[in-house]
């Protein structure tokens, strides 16, 4: 009764702000429960973290950083849609790294320069056909960590390398997975 009357409140608003009324959605979540798909997230999450994690401790490299946390969700748990595919990981976590690196060695990291370097690389992202959304953290992650141009190769391209080749292993361990769907 009273998500009604909020519903009737927003309908007679929404003839002065059409927006509003776009938000109130369309209907239930069509995700589906699949633990055979949630196994398969976690085994996969566990490794390619677990494996990086144990490159940076056992090395003085970096090889980890916590977009790959939610590159990883798209690669084992949405393996066929377009963001997750190879060239989105790997260009997307590159181009915007690169644009992160190059706004902060010119215009160093204060606010306007990290909403602009964000904004350049999801940009960036959409014009080159590499959207990949863990990788629209990265500018803030070069900025606020202060890193230098070698972040662009380890963790970012090694890692991304890496967070691709266990998706092509354990999404194809599977008879009823295809991974990559794509890969230019």
């Amino acid at each position: 009764m009273e998500s009604q009357k909020v519903t009737n409140q927003m309908e007679k608003y929404s003839v002065y702000f059409p927006t509003l009324s776009k938000m109130k959605g369309a209907g239930a979540s069509p995700l589906k429960i699949n633990v055979k798909d949630a196994m398969t997230g976690l085994v996969g999450g566990f490794f390619t973290i677990s494996v990086l994690a144990m490159l940076t401790g056992s090395t003085s490299t970096e090889w980890l950083m916590a977009p790959f946390g939610a590159s990883c969700v798209l690669a084992f748990g949405v393996w066929n849609a377009p963001l997750s595919q190879p060239r989105n990981i790997i260009g997307g976590h590159l181009i915007s790294t690169f644009v992160g690196l190059a706004v902060y060695h010119t215009l160093g990291n204060g606010s306007w320069a990290i909403g602009l370097a964000v904004g350049l690389a999801i940009a960036a992202l959409m014009l080159t056909k590499t959207t990949h959304p863990p990788a629209g953290a990265n500018p803030l992650v070069v900025m606020m960590g202060e890193y230098d141009w070698n972040f662009l190769f380890s963790p970012v391209l090694i890692g991304s390398i890496i967070v691709v080749v266990f998706a092509l292993i354990i999404n194809n361990l599977r008879s009823d997975r295809y991974y990559p769907t794509f890969w230019v």
